[in-house]
């Protein structure tokens, strides 16, 4: 029987030690998981989430290491992936990341709003920034018929509502990818509460690899 592994730390897959896009306004450290819930046509980065196990698992004790010396010029650390949240054992992530005294940036693409709300529950978590791939009922073409419409309704509406209650730690964004019209991006701004602004990313052609 095949055991899922608890360790989200055997996901390590990358570790950038300085980015200044990763958090826009905050010079930062990034740190990527492999894998991911969906299988979107236009990831541009499919090899990494959809095959993590062809890349190399970094040690993260040296890592979480070096993110410690070089904390008097960090001004964040950017958790990203892949799709962190759906990581065995997310929750025991977040208090290892608690424990560096960092500010945190998590990404996500918002379908398991349990565990956003448990990150927020965390202070270290300052900001989630929520990638929405576009309007409801396009989310099985976007998704790679991963996520249904009324998932997305459902789950992206409950991230919605925490973010009206957590204005300050919540940015939204979508890539303006083949088959998303103009309208079609303005159907994602006019879900967000008031007060927040969509940023639109431009599209990244995938890397192919013959694994997919």
């Amino acid at each position: 029987m095949h055991v899922i592994d608890p360790n989200p730390w055997r996901m390590l897959k990358g570790y950038e030690p300085f980015s200044l896009c990763d958090w826009p306004g905050r010079i930062s450290a990034a740190l990527f998981f492999g894998g991911c819930n969906l299988r979107c046509p236009t990831c541009h980065n499919a090899s990494f989430a959809w095959h993590p196990e062809i890349f190399p698992v970094l040690e993260y004790h040296g890592v979480l290491e070096q993110v410690q010396r070089n904390r008097n010029w960090l001004e964040g650390l950017v958790v990203t992936g892949g799709e962190v949240t759906f990581l065995p054992g997310f929750d025991s992530l977040l208090h290892d990341l608690s424990r560096l005294n960092i500010p945190v940036k998590l990404d996500t693409n918002g379908l398991r709003p349990d565990c956003v709300k448990l990150a927020l529950e965390h202070g270290s978590i300052k900001m989630i920034a929520v990638d929405i791939k576009g309007p409801w009922h396009m989310y099985p073409g976007l998704t790679g018929n991963r996520a249904g419409s009324a998932q997305a309704r459902e789950c992206l509406g409950q991230i919605l509502a925490l973010a009206a209650d957590h204005p300050g730690r919540f940015m939204f964004r979508t890539t303006r990818v083949p088959g998303l019209s103009k309208s079609d991006i303005e159907d994602v701004k006019a879900c967000l509460p008031p007060g927040f602004e969509l940023k639109v990313q431009h599209y990244r052609p995938a890397k192919i690899t013959s694994n997919q």
